[in-house]
């Protein structure tokens, strides 16, 4: 199985001008041509499983386009996309912070998907997806370190319930690398699958291992990549790996 991992940041692209005319004004717009850019990378790729971070679902900045359910629809997957805020967050009532969301598609053979969230910091959304074999979590962890630890403490909780080999995955602001999770792997008997520590933040040149593939000892790694994809801030990660019987 195919998992390509890729904080998109929204298809708003990369580079100087997304800084003008003031820092950070390119989060207000989007570029067709990045997203369809981002979206030809991933059909390339041919993965089963995607997980997208920071996509939009529908807002005046993507020109009202859902961004997963665009990007699915060109490569024949399903998609559960939901909003990255908790339930009750202000931002649901704040045009273009609603449409913040974290999307997995995901090839038909889905047995279902639930959303969780966390109880602290700002992006609270943890998607679950449970295929035929696997367990798939998706989480974009906060800022602050410790509303990490604490999300950690959460997820912990939801690994240990899941009822096959489990998967965690996503953008994980870890700017420590692996360090900063030695605990949480040792406690659920998780591993990365990204052995040598390759880097994928920022694109341009890459400093720190923000992204994570995380798996069970009920899964076999056979490969992990860090394409040289510069659509957006990040770049993907991308894990082959099968489940052991």
């Amino acid at each position: 199985m195919r998992l390509l991992v890729y904080n998109i940041r929204y298809a708003t692209g990369t580079g100087p001008a997304f800084h003008l005319p003031v820092p950070g004004a390119g989060y207000l717009r989007t570029n067709r041509r990045t997203l369809d850019g981002i979206t030809e990378f991933v059909r390339n790729e041919d993965p089963d499983l995607v997980g997208l971070i920071e996509v939009d679902s529908g807002s005046i900045r993507s020109q009202r386009i859902n961004q997963a359910e665009y990007i699915a629809d060109r490569i024949g997957h399903y998609t559960a996309y939901e909003c990255k805020y908790g339930a009750t967050a202000i931002h649901h009532r704040v045009p273009i912070l609603r449409n913040q969301g974290n999307a997995i598609l995901a090839a038909p053979r889905v047995h279902g998907e639930r959303f969780h969230y966390f109880n602290t910091g700002i992006k609270r959304l943890i998607i679950e997806m449970e295929l035929e074999d696997v367990c798939v979590f998706l989480v974009h962890l906060s800022l602050k370190y410790r509303h990490r630890q604490e999300q950690l403490q959460h997820l912990h909780g939801l690994v240990a319930a899941a009822p096959k080999p489990v998967v965690v995955a996503g953008d994980f602001n870890t700017f420590s690398g692996t360090n900063e999770l030695f605990l949480f792997m040792q406690a659920t008997g998780l591993r990365s699958a990204n052995e040598l520590g390759l880097r994928s933040f920022p694109a341009a040149q890459p400093r720190y291992e923000l992204d994570f593939v995380l798996v069970d000892s009920r899964i076999k790694v056979n490969d992990f990549r860090v394409p040289d994809v510069r659509l957006s801030d990040h770049r993907p990660i991308v894990c082959d790996f099968e489940v052991l019987r």
